[in-house]
């Protein structure tokens, strides 16, 4: 049982007696309450000084509003039951004496909502409009470079089918997935690079796709790894990627792509270097000691920790793997190597390695990019796929991670049971390339802007008039910001400053009789009338 009273308003200035004994009858038979539950009754004070109503699961406050809602239609209907701490009420059996009822604490305790965590989960990132700026920015600059060599856009699912990532030699990347089973039973992962959805897309479409084909993409990644400067958990990545062309002048033209970004967005040459290497350089020299083809993928995971590991890590990972002493000592010696007349030392004047390296330090040569490579026998990169040329760009600073790097993948279709193809492109993440823009001075300070802001002086009654206008504007090209509520002048003209406004578009009462608004440009500050057919 609750207990619920109001005093709130004097009753019998509120209707009759007649009615008072009428409305106690009716809110005793109202919705919720139980007839037959004692002690369940009302009664309406007949000096007015307040009311008694007794009903389980029901406030004071709800009998206030019965009471005071009473004066029209006398409506019954109570509102939902709530929960009480204690109530006090005027006893029936007394004149006006007040007692106290008190139910369980936690019976009517209302719950504070609790505050959630405004962080973004660790590893990701928000882009509020100012850094959108900077995205749209960067992004412009993948996409103008991209097209300007007759790349096509295209993209692909974040959520993949785990398959595309399992690979053999245990790659790093398979323990930073981000996988999970699905409530389909699917087991799938949010893609940690976008190489795999392309070689998904050139199987699906078989042979109607067109060859050469150059495609691009800018989607986000997602890969649950430690962080450090320039890497988080997830990133947006470029791509590039030639699908059908086979020789070296594929690598050249991407390579090509890579500096001109570079150029683009004021980085030189002095700032970023590009390592070069063929992962044929590698084979070689395991198979000139007699190592197992198997043993290759799981030597390339081993060589690309090189900078990363110290060199007694290295052999003892190596050794580790089966590769004899022999060939880790003739390996680690090939490594070192800076330049192909020392490789050429190693595996000979005629190794097919060595040939497309030269070719492709020529090809650079004409390009006009040469002074951007430099060879690196290290440098194999830690995906399994990778068949032949590989390249990976550096701060030479040395303060940063790689930039970007890709190189050849010609059998990565059969891995999943398709027919093979020469592929070749790259990856180039957003996190490094912003640290070294913003360590350069080179990243721009890109504010907000519009062409015009459309405000109404006047009464409300120039809204239609406004929306006339910025509808006129907006279908002739310009970007409008049309105020919403009646403004003072000089807020307008703080907003303006705010979001850029090139144009302050005034819609006024005496200016709107005539068929005119006044103009004013808010660089120049010149202020005119123009005839609503004539603005522009």
């Amino acid at each position: 049982m609750r207990v619920l009273y109001t005093s709130a308003a004097p009753f019998h200035t509120l209707c009759s007696t007649s009615q008072r004994m009428a409305l106690t009858q009716r809110i005793i038979s109202a919705k919720g309450c139980d007839l037959n539950s004692k002690p369940v009754s009302a009664s309406v004070g007949l000096n007015g000084t307040g009311s008694i109503l007794r009903c389980p699961g029901y406030t004071s406050r709800a009998a206030s509003q019965i009471l005071l809602n009473s004066s029209g239609n006398f409506s019954t209907k109570l509102p939902q039951p709530k929960r009480l701490l204690s109530t006090t009420v005027l006893s029936a059996a007394t004149s006006g004496e007040r007692t106290v009822t008190k139910v369980r604490p936690d019976q009517g305790k209302k719950t504070k909502n609790k505050r959630i965590d405004v962080q973004p989960p660790k590893g990701t990132r928000d882009f509020a409009p100012e850094d959108m700026r900077l995205r749209k920015w960067l992004f412009g600059h993948f996409r103008e470079v991209s097209e300007r060599f007759g790349f096509e856009e295209f993209d692909a699912p974040v959520l993949e089918s785990e398959e595309l990532y399992i690979r053999k030699a245990g790659e790093e990347i398979t323990g930073q997935l981000y996988n999970f089973e699905d409530k389909g039973g699917r087991r799938v992962a949010l893609r940690p690079e976008i190489t795999p959805s392309l070689a998904r897309l050139v199987l699906s479409q078989g042979k109607s796709l067109p060859l050469p084909a150059k495609w691009y993409a800018i989607g986000q990644c997602w890969r649950y790894e430690r962080m450090v400067r320039g890497r988080r958990r997830e990133h947006y990545q470029w791509n590039m990627d030639i699908i059908g062309a086979a020789g070296i002048e594929a690598e050249a033209e991407l390579l090509s792509a890579i500096t001109t970004f570079f150029t683009n967005v004021g980085i030189t040459s002095e700032d970023v270097g590009i390592k070069v290497n063929n992962r044929k350089v590698l084979q070689s020299v395991l198979e000139k000691f007699g190592t197992p083809e198997e043993l290759f993928a799981p030597v390339c995971v081993v060589v690309d920790k090189l900078e990363k590991l110290p060199r007694e890590k290295i052999e003892e990972e190596l050794l580790g793997l089966g590769v004899t002493q022999e060939a880790m000592d003739g390996l680690l010696s090939a490594l070192a190597s800076k330049s192909i007349e020392e490789l050429e030392s190693v595996l000979g004047a005629e190794s097919e390695a060595l040939g497309e390296l030269r070719d492709l330090f020529q090809l650079a040569e004409a390009y006009g990019y040469s002074d951007w490579l430099v060879l690196d026998a290290s440098v194999v990169r830690g995906l399994a796929y990778y068949t032949g040329t590989v390249f990976e760009a550096f701060d030479r600073s040395g303060e940063l991670r790689a930039i970007c790097g890709g190189g050849r993948y010609d059998e990565l279709l059969s891995a999943f049971g398709g027919q093979n193809m020469p592929m070749v492109g790259f990856g180039f993440g957003d996190a490094v390339i912003v640290e070294l823009l913003k360590e350069k001075g080179l990243m721009p300070e890109l504010k907000a802007s519009v062409d015009d802001m459309v405000i109404v002086i006047g009464g409300d009654h120039l809204q239609s008039a406004a929306s006339q206008v910025a509808a006129k504007l907006r279908a002739a090209g310009r970007s409008v910001d049309r105020i919403l509520e009646p403004k003072k002048m000089k807020w307008a003209f703080k907003q303006a400053e705010r979001i850029g406004a090139k144009r302050l578009v005034i819609v006024g009462e005496d200016e709107w009789e005539q068929g005119m608004v006044r103009t004013k440009d808010l660089e120049t500050e010149e202020q005119v009338d123009v005839k609503l057919e004539d603005l522009c």
